[in-house]
């Protein structure tokens, strides 16, 4: 597990500099990268699709709470369990990555940075972040392994 750790770390770093550096320089107003991207500075106080944004202050002490959570799940899974294979490891630690770098901004901001915002036409995705990504992309990648890993049980079998 320890040898992996980097990407966590890699992936916490990336994100907090990338947010910070999206303060500074959003902070005058939004950013037309293509005719699909957009750079925009906003402030979320909810989860994933502005889940919750509009609640009463409470959800950040929620968030942090299920990221501390999450993070430590994901420690002791991966310490105490049987040796992983190398696919499961670094989708977790991507997780554990993102986790991180949003828990930070929560603890620190009481909201998270979102600043990335991909349209088609007048249609907007939710703004999200780097943190963000790491973890839908880990997340993607402990379903394609699970897939994967159930297939060869089911060919084991047959």
């Amino acid at each position: 597990m320890l040898r992996y750790l980097w990407i966590a770390i890699a992936v916490f770093g990336l994100d907090q500099w990338s947010k910070v550096e999206a303060v500074r320089y959003l902070s005058q107003g939004p950013v037309r990268v293509t005719d699909f991207l957009n750079l925009v500075l906003v402030y979320n106080r909810g989860a994933a699709f502005g889940f919750l944004s509009q609640a009463d202050g409470w959800q950040n002490a929620f968030f942090i709470a299920v990221a501390v959570v999450i993070a430590t799940g994901i420690v002791v899974f991966l310490a105490r369990g049987p040796r992983r294979d190398r696919l499961t490891v670094i989708a977790l630690m991507l997780v554990l990555g993102g986790a991180a770098g949003n828990l930070a901004d929560r603890v620190r901001l009481g909201e998270v940075v979102d600043f990335i915002d991909f349209h088609i036409g007048s249609w907007h995705w939710y703004t999200f972040n780097l943190a963000d990504s790491a973890i839908t992309l880990g997340a993607v990648l402990l379903a394609l392994e699970a897939g994967f890993s159930r297939r060869a049980q089911v060919a084991d079998k047959g």
